[in-house]
């Protein structure tokens, strides 16, 4: 005779690598509030105005790292997706009166149908053809929003920021606090993808893709899932753009430094780990703002280009590569 215990089953104990996940995002949001406490002791503006484009910065190397770092699609797009979610901010001031944290969910969600358009049509190209199609993609964005007098067309569109945020103090402090939100669920998120079955796929893609499919591995639909993440990131990074910048057109929101920054910081950090987004972005983003201030912005994209050109040729692997492979050696030693 079968009995049945009514007896609730024990709960079982989260396994090792949910726990590691959750105490990550833990860490990660007392990292971030750290830094805010930081910065909210600091009285010169100026830091607020700095630090959000560093931020800013983060979110786009980490954003494009995951499709191509982790997936190995580069895409030179990021121009597109950043100004789809910055217009669609100017759209929505303009119909509603939807709180900024609000604009920049629907701003991501956007950019998100979008790069899964983009991805769907694009996706089964591969390499160099991958990369123009991006770029193509991001041209026909920018000539749609040079004829949409909607949004001020080629002669741009002037958005009034408010004097005061809804929290802290200044309108820019509640800026960088948004970006400094976001910064840290993107690296949250990427962080958890990397230890992950998604996180497999994607390195298995990378390294092999036609191996991958024979293996039985959905590539399609992961580099669906890489470029719909990468884009909705992109685009609520690019949504508080029009209040930061107060008056956006298109030559400001498709600006080039957007899409070499993004290729640049990931490939300087190291593109295989979720730290080297970070790292490039806060080293590149830094010593820009300082050369802004000091020299001229219009070096910008020449450091780019040349601490590229030098940690090809020292670090192909990144910083983070680099410190790997000397931790390696001295293991072995």
């Amino acid at each position: 005779m079968t009995t049945i215990s009514l007896r609730p089953r024990a709960r079982r104990a989260p396994s090792g690598a949910l726990w590691r996940t959750l105490r990550f995002w833990l860490l990660a949001a007392l990292c971030g509030g750290a830094v805010l406490a930081a910065s909210l002791a600091i009285s010169n503006e100026y830091f607020f105005f700095a630090g959000y484009v560093v931020l800013q910065y983060v979110v786009l190397a980490t954003a494009w790292n995951i499709l191509g770092g982790y997936t190995g699609y580069v895409n030179f797009g990021v121009g597109g997706f950043f100004a789809c979610g910055a217009y669609t901010a100017v759209v929505l001031h303009k119909l509603t009166q939807l709180p900024l944290p609000v604009m920049m969910l629907l701003g991501g969600v956007v950019s998100g149908v979008l790069g899964l358009g983009m991805g769907y049509l694009t996706l089964r190209l591969r390499g160099i053809f991958f990369a123009i199609a991006t770029l193509a993609m991001a041209i026909v964005l920018q000539t749609l929003i040079v004829n949409w007098d909607y949004v001020g067309g080629s002669r741009g569109v002037y958005v009034i920021r408010p004097e005061q945020g809804p929290v802290l103090g200044s309108y820019v402090q509640y800026l960088f606090l948004l970006m400094l939100i976001l910064a840290v669920v993107a690296v949250a998120i990427a962080r958890t993808i990397e230890g992950s079955r998604l996180g497999l796929g994607f390195a298995a893609i990378r390294d092999d893709e036609l191996a991958a499919e024979a293996g039985g591995v959905p590539t399609l639909r992961l580099k669906l899932i890489a470029t719909i993440l990468s884009g909705a990131l992109m685009g609520m990074a690019g949504a508080p753009l029009p209040y930061y910048v107060t008056y956006l057109d298109p030559d400001s929101s498709f600006n080039l430094a957007y899409a070499v920054n993004s290729v640049a910081m990931p490939l300087i950090g190291g593109t295989t780990s979720w730290v080297g987004p970070i790292v490039g972005a806060v080293l590149l983003g830094t010593i820009q703002q300082l050369a802004t201030v000091t020299i001229s912005s219009a070096l910008n994209l020449m450091i780019v280009g040349l601490l590229l050109i030098a940690f090809v040729i020292i670090a192909p692997n990144g910083i983070v590569g680099l410190v790997t492979a000397r931790r390696r050696r001295r293991i072995g030693a």
